[in-house]
Protein backbone atom coordinates (compact mmCIF):
# COMPACT_ATOMS: atom_id res chain seq x y z
CA UNK A 1 0.00 0.00 0.00
CA UNK A 2 1.56 3.18 -0.88
CA UNK A 3 2.59 5.61 2.32
CA UNK A 4 -0.06 8.27 1.74
CA UNK A 5 -2.94 6.20 1.79
CA UNK A 6 -1.43 3.74 4.51
CA UNK A 7 -1.20 6.99 6.32
CA UNK A 8 -4.75 7.37 6.35
CA UNK A 9 -6.13 4.01 7.13
CA UNK A 10 -4.33 4.09 10.26
CA UNK A 11 -5.42 7.24 11.30
CA UNK A 12 -9.14 6.58 10.50
CA UNK A 13 -8.83 2.59 11.63
CA UNK A 14 -7.31 4.69 15.12
CA UNK A 15 -10.54 7.22 15.01
CA UNK A 16 -13.14 4.44 14.67
CA UNK A 17 -11.25 2.35 17.30
CA UNK A 18 -11.12 5.42 19.83
CA UNK A 19 -7.71 4.43 20.35
CA UNK A 20 -6.82 8.20 19.42
CA UNK A 21 -6.45 10.98 22.65
CA UNK A 22 -6.97 14.41 21.88
CA UNK A 23 -6.76 16.18 19.58
CA UNK A 24 -7.12 13.58 17.20
CA UNK A 25 -4.75 11.38 14.68
CA UNK A 26 -5.28 12.88 11.45
CA UNK A 27 -1.87 14.63 10.31
CA UNK A 28 0.39 13.85 12.72
CA UNK A 29 2.12 11.28 14.86
CA UNK A 30 -0.67 9.81 16.71
CA UNK A 31 -1.19 10.25 20.46
CA UNK A 32 -2.45 6.83 21.46
CA UNK A 33 -4.23 5.10 24.09
CA UNK A 34 -2.22 3.23 26.25
CA UNK A 35 1.25 5.27 25.45
CA UNK A 36 2.08 4.98 29.44
CA UNK A 37 1.78 1.38 29.30
CA UNK A 38 4.07 1.19 26.23
CA UNK A 39 6.78 3.27 27.76
CA UNK A 40 6.65 0.42 30.55
CA UNK A 41 7.22 -2.22 28.49
CA UNK A 42 9.74 -0.63 26.99
CA UNK A 43 11.38 -0.37 30.29
CA UNK A 44 12.04 -4.20 30.44
CA UNK A 45 13.95 -4.22 27.75
CA UNK A 46 17.78 -4.77 28.33
CA UNK A 47 18.22 -2.38 25.37
CA UNK A 48 16.83 0.44 27.32
CA UNK A 49 18.47 -0.81 30.58
CA UNK A 50 21.89 -0.33 28.70
CA UNK A 51 21.12 3.39 27.47
CA UNK A 52 22.46 5.70 28.83
CA UNK A 53 22.22 8.45 26.02
CA UNK A 54 19.33 8.41 23.92
CA UNK A 55 17.89 10.57 21.23
CA UNK A 56 13.55 10.75 21.60
CA UNK A 57 11.31 12.26 18.82
CA UNK A 58 9.09 15.42 20.45
CA UNK A 59 5.64 14.03 19.64
CA UNK A 60 3.16 13.52 22.30
CA UNK A 61 3.10 9.67 22.71
CA UNK A 62 6.45 9.38 23.23
CA UNK A 63 6.66 11.90 26.53
CA UNK A 64 5.95 8.80 29.03
CA UNK A 65 9.18 7.75 27.34
CA UNK A 66 11.43 10.62 27.85
CA UNK A 67 9.51 10.97 31.15
CA UNK A 68 10.78 7.75 32.41
CA UNK A 69 14.54 8.63 30.76
CA UNK A 70 14.86 11.21 32.40
CA UNK A 71 13.82 9.89 35.71
CA UNK A 72 16.47 6.96 35.16
CA UNK A 73 19.23 9.18 34.64
CA UNK A 74 19.54 9.34 31.12
CA UNK A 75 20.55 11.71 28.70
CA UNK A 76 17.79 12.62 26.30
CA UNK A 77 18.08 14.85 22.73
CA UNK A 78 15.57 16.07 21.00
CA UNK A 79 15.26 17.50 17.69
CA UNK A 80 14.02 20.85 17.27
CA UNK A 81 10.83 21.24 15.22
CA UNK A 82 12.12 21.25 10.78
CA UNK A 83 15.72 21.27 12.45
CA UNK A 84 14.92 25.10 11.97
CA UNK A 85 17.87 26.24 14.23
CA UNK A 86 21.40 25.77 13.83
CA UNK A 87 21.48 24.35 17.22
CA UNK A 88 18.81 21.89 16.16
CA UNK A 89 19.24 19.25 19.18
CA UNK A 90 18.21 19.86 22.45
CA UNK A 91 19.91 18.24 25.50
CA UNK A 92 18.33 17.38 28.80
CA UNK A 93 20.96 16.10 30.53
CA UNK A 94 19.11 15.02 34.08
CA UNK A 95 22.08 16.21 36.12
CA UNK A 96 21.54 20.10 34.98
CA UNK A 97 17.62 20.15 35.41
CA UNK A 98 16.89 20.00 38.66
CA UNK A 99 13.49 20.57 39.68
CA UNK A 100 12.44 21.00 36.19
CA UNK A 101 13.54 17.62 35.20
CA UNK A 102 9.00 16.47 35.16
CA UNK A 103 8.41 19.21 32.87
CA UNK A 104 11.26 18.81 30.32
CA UNK A 105 9.73 15.72 29.27
CA UNK A 106 7.56 17.95 27.17
CA UNK A 107 8.45 19.91 24.14
CA UNK A 108 7.58 23.56 26.13
CA UNK A 109 9.70 21.99 28.96
CA UNK A 110 12.62 21.05 26.84
CA UNK A 111 13.38 24.66 25.17
CA UNK A 112 12.96 26.06 28.93
CA UNK A 113 15.05 23.84 30.82
CA UNK A 114 17.22 21.98 28.34
CA UNK A 115 20.23 22.95 26.36
CA UNK A 116 20.13 23.78 22.54
CA UNK A 117 23.18 22.24 20.65
CA UNK A 118 24.32 21.42 17.26
CA UNK A 119 24.31 18.35 15.72
CA UNK A 120 28.31 18.24 15.95
CA UNK A 121 27.95 18.64 19.90
CA UNK A 122 25.21 15.24 20.20
CA UNK A 123 27.02 12.83 22.37
CA UNK A 124 26.89 9.39 21.00
CA UNK A 125 23.48 7.70 21.18
CA UNK A 126 22.94 4.12 22.43
CA UNK A 127 19.77 4.02 21.36
CA UNK A 128 17.32 6.02 19.39
CA UNK A 129 13.10 6.39 19.90
CA UNK A 130 11.23 7.25 17.43
CA UNK A 131 7.36 8.19 16.55
CA UNK A 132 5.41 6.22 13.91
CA UNK A 133 1.97 6.53 12.09
CA UNK A 134 2.14 2.72 11.18
CA UNK A 135 4.88 0.12 11.29
CA UNK A 136 5.11 -3.77 9.95
CA UNK A 137 6.62 -6.65 11.79
CA UNK A 138 9.65 -6.53 9.33
CA UNK A 139 10.59 -3.16 10.60
CA UNK A 140 9.33 -0.86 8.07
CA UNK A 141 8.21 2.67 9.34
CA UNK A 142 5.70 5.28 7.84
CA UNK A 143 5.99 8.69 9.46
CA UNK A 144 3.84 11.55 9.26
CA UNK A 145 5.02 12.27 5.69
CA UNK A 146 7.80 15.10 6.32
CA UNK A 147 10.94 13.34 6.77
CA UNK A 148 12.17 14.97 9.58
CA UNK A 149 12.96 11.27 11.27
CA UNK A 150 15.08 9.87 8.58
CA UNK A 151 17.32 13.72 7.83
CA UNK A 152 17.82 13.83 11.72
CA UNK A 153 19.12 10.24 11.38
CA UNK A 154 21.35 10.70 8.39
CA UNK A 155 22.81 13.90 10.54
CA UNK A 156 23.61 11.99 13.23
CA UNK A 157 24.91 9.26 11.00
CA UNK A 158 27.11 11.99 9.10
CA UNK A 159 28.70 13.67 12.36
CA UNK A 160 29.38 9.41 13.54
CA UNK A 161 27.20 9.96 16.95
CA UNK A 162 25.09 7.13 15.24
CA UNK A 163 25.76 3.96 13.04
CA UNK A 164 23.93 1.24 11.74
CA UNK A 165 24.29 -0.66 14.84
CA UNK A 166 22.37 2.19 16.71
CA UNK A 167 19.40 0.13 17.85
CA UNK A 168 16.12 2.26 16.85
CA UNK A 169 12.54 1.23 18.21
CA UNK A 170 9.31 2.77 18.40
CA UNK A 171 6.46 3.04 20.71
CA UNK A 172 2.89 2.35 19.08
CA UNK A 173 -0.95 1.27 19.44
CA UNK A 174 -1.25 -2.34 17.91
CA UNK A 175 -3.95 -1.34 15.94
CA UNK A 176 -0.49 0.99 13.98
CA UNK A 177 1.43 -2.92 13.23
CA UNK A 178 -0.02 -3.01 9.43
CA UNK A 179 -0.05 -6.19 7.44
CA UNK A 180 0.70 -4.57 4.40
CA UNK A 181 3.91 -3.94 2.38
CA UNK A 182 5.42 -0.79 2.88
CA UNK A 183 8.52 0.64 0.46
CA UNK A 184 11.22 1.94 1.96
CA UNK A 185 13.31 3.97 -0.02
CA UNK A 186 17.41 4.17 1.01
CA UNK A 187 17.05 7.23 3.17
CA UNK A 188 13.75 5.54 5.53
CA UNK A 189 15.17 4.48 8.69
CA UNK A 190 13.51 1.44 9.82
CA UNK A 191 12.84 0.07 13.48
CA UNK A 192 14.18 -2.95 15.41
CA UNK A 193 11.93 -3.03 17.77
CA UNK A 194 8.02 -2.27 18.43
CA UNK A 195 6.39 -1.85 21.84
CA UNK A 196 3.01 -1.63 22.34
CA UNK A 197 1.14 -1.22 25.41
CA UNK A 198 1.10 -4.99 24.98
CA UNK A 199 4.33 -6.14 25.00
CA UNK A 200 7.56 -5.69 22.50
CA UNK A 201 8.37 -7.36 19.39
CA UNK A 202 11.66 -7.71 17.76
CA UNK A 203 11.62 -6.59 14.00
CA UNK A 204 13.98 -8.93 11.62
CA UNK A 205 17.12 -7.05 10.17
CA UNK A 206 15.37 -7.04 6.55
CA UNK A 207 15.84 -3.37 6.10
CA UNK A 208 19.69 -1.92 6.11
CA UNK A 209 19.67 1.70 8.14
CA UNK A 210 20.60 4.79 5.67
CA UNK A 211 24.20 5.51 5.52
CA UNK A 212 23.77 9.52 6.02
CA UNK A 213 22.08 11.82 4.05
CA UNK A 214 20.72 11.28 0.51
CA UNK A 215 21.31 14.05 -1.20
CA UNK A 216 19.74 12.49 -4.73
CA UNK A 217 16.67 12.96 -2.43
CA UNK A 218 16.52 16.59 -1.15
CA UNK A 219 15.35 19.48 -3.27
CA UNK A 220 17.28 22.74 -3.00
CA UNK A 221 14.40 24.57 -1.25
CA UNK A 222 14.94 21.87 1.65
CA UNK A 223 18.30 21.73 1.71
CA UNK A 224 18.17 25.81 2.43
CA UNK A 225 15.68 25.42 4.97
CA UNK A 226 17.79 23.52 7.71
CA UNK A 227 21.17 25.12 8.64
CA UNK A 228 22.65 21.79 9.15
CA UNK A 229 21.66 20.44 6.01
CA UNK A 230 22.77 23.96 4.10
CA UNK A 231 26.37 24.05 6.35
CA UNK A 232 27.29 20.36 5.47
CA UNK A 233 26.12 20.55 2.19
CA UNK A 234 28.52 23.79 1.78
CA UNK A 235 31.53 21.26 2.74
CA UNK A 236 30.73 19.05 0.64
CA UNK A 237 31.87 21.72 -1.99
Amino acid sequence: MPKPELREHTWRLLEIHRAARFPGAKGRIPNFAGAERAALQLQALPIWRRARVIKVNPDAPQIPVRRMALREGKVVYMAVPKLSEDECFVELDPARLGKGLARAATIKGAVRYGRAVRVEEVRALDLIVCGSVAVTGQGARVGKGGGYSDLEFGLLRETGVATGRTPILTTVHPLQIVPYGVEMLPHDIPVDWIVTPDGALRCGSRYPKPRGIYWEFLTEEKIVSIPALRALHGRRG
